[in-house]
């Protein structure tokens, strides 16, 4: 099967420049859910974190892309941040040292899976340090691309 036939992946052909844009989206969608968190209720908080690690998936997708990174290679890391994370860093993404300890716990303790699927999700992230890590990529990504990738 020639690659004209084949059905492209949703999203494979997008632009670097436009997953960007979607993870800053979904970043102002986290903020916004995070105002719904009701006091001794987790599950309120269940869909800020899956909106939170989503758009932290998409920061690091998008930079990664822009890397030279073909999507069939992202996409094929399914939802293991610690493997875009250590990717990042080899394209000389300055994080601090615990944000990148947290990225590979998310991936380490299946966080992704747990904020869709889990009811009682235990071994959640704490609400601030998911927090601070979408900050530190929602700020240090679009700098990384405005040192790294040429203006069009």
């Amino acid at each position: 099967m020639t690659r004209e036939n084949q059905k492209s992946y949703p999203g494979e052909l997008a632009s670097p420049a436009l997953i960007l844009q979607l993870a800053n989206e979904y970043r102002f969608a986290a903020a916004e859910l995070a105002k719904t968190e009701r006091r001794r209720n987790p599950l309120s908080r269940a869909p800020f974190r899956m909106v939170a690690i989503h758009a932290i998936e998409l920061y690091l997708n998008a930079l990664l892309a822009a890397a030279g990174h073909p999507a069939i290679k992202i996409r094929g890391m399914q939802h293991d941040l610690g493997a875009r994370t250590k990717l990042a860093l080899a394209a000389k993404l300055n994080l601090r040292k615990r944000t990148v300890a947290h990225l590979r716990a998310i991936s380490e303790t299946r966080e992704y899976l747990l904020a869709r699927y889990d009811p009682a999700a235990t071994r959640a992230s704490e609400l601030n340090r998911l927090e601070a890590t979408l900050a530190e990529l929602a700020e240090k990504v679009p700098s990384w691309f405005n040192s790294h990738v040429p203006s069009t």
